[in-house]
């Protein structure tokens, strides 16, 4: 089975995954996703990192790519395409898993980190043109399948108070050790008094995308996530959400940087990362973006992103 999932999975473009992720949201009871659902796009994920380096290796270079910014990413490389008819191929997960593998002699690229504590490291081993660039800065929301009990609004109390109550059985975060998104949630739930209440009720996703899957699946009563996973028609069919208030955690300024091995395409496509076009679809997505490429202490948010209390 896993061979057949695999094979799929590498003939299979990004407007196809999210078909088929479309299509098991809709169909598949919650407690069906509690299982099969979390072990097919586990295997999905997967398979897409893995096999991503095998296909195409000449003209379509490799770009480590935070969970994260999926669907955005999705987007900004069919753009890329469009608009100057290269291609790159994209692997998804954890910042830190990447720097560890690029060090370790991986093949990518280009990196686009979901915090700045990643890229650094890679710029201190020498391995990067230069420091890079910001390129987002990322949110984050408390998620919830629509059938959970948890109260959802921007300061956590609803949350405080299914906690007190002790009904509260599981929660999903990204894993701290290597996800940005799941420092800065550990970061949240710290800041509200709550970490140790809920320690032991914590999932950990291996990545940000993973745990947004734990968080709606089902398998937990919510957790928290980048808003950026939320803000798409698949996850409103199933969750709910609420973007957490930006006083409770450190801006997560998303880095950039390109090894020195960047390959022309590799170039063109960081250089259009900066662009209004890539800038654009990361706003839609409910990142806040640059107001220049050269400098990031300016940030422009979005004016489209749903804040329900």
């Amino acid at each position: 089975m896993a061979k057949r999932l695999a094979d799929k999975v590498i003939t299979m473009d990004n407007t196809k995954q999210k078909n088929i992720f479309s299509r098991c949201i809709l169909t598949l009871s919650p407690s069906w996703l509690g299982k099969k659902w979390l072990l097919y796009f586990g295997l999905l994920l997967t398979f897409n990192s893995l096999t991503v380096l095998a296909i195409n290796a000449v003209d379509s270079p490799a770009i480590a790519v935070a969970a994260n910014v999926k669907f955005a990413m999705d987007d900004i490389a069919k753009q890329f395409s469009q608009d100057t008819g290269l291609s790159v191929r994209l692997s998804y997960g954890s910042s830190g898993n990447f720097v560890s593998q690029i060090l370790h002699g991986a093949p990518f690229e280009l990196l686009l980190s979901a915090d700045e504590l990643y890229p650094n490291k890679l710029v201190e081993a020498g391995v990067t043109q230069d420091a890079g660039h910001i390129y987002a800065m990322g949110r984050l929301a408390l998620a919830a399948p629509k059938n959970s009990p948890l109260k959802l609004d921007k300061q956590l109390l609803g949350l405080a108070s299914l906690i007190e109550s002790g009904q509260l059985r599981r929660f999903a975060i990204a894993n701290p050790v290597h996800a940005p998104y799941g420092e800065s949630a550990k970061q949240v739930l710290i800041k509200k008094g709550l970490w140790q209440a809920i320690e032991p009720h914590i999932i950990l996703g291996e990545n940000a995308s993973q745990a947004a899957q734990f968080a709606v699946s089902g398998s937990t009563q919510g957790g928290i996530v980048p808003l950026s996973l939320v803000l798409t028609p698949n996850f409103e069919r199933i969750g709910q959400y609420a973007a957490i208030a930006d006083e409770l955690y450190q801006p997560i300024n998303q880095r950039m940087v390109l090894m020195k091995t960047a390959s022309s395409t590799a170039q063109q496509f960081y250089t259009y990362m900066l662009s209004s076009s890539a800038q654009q679809i990361l706003l839609q997505y409910g990142f806040k973006v640059p107001e220049a490429s050269s400098s990031q202490s300016s940030i422009i948010s979005p004016s489209n992103t749903m804040e329900p209390d």
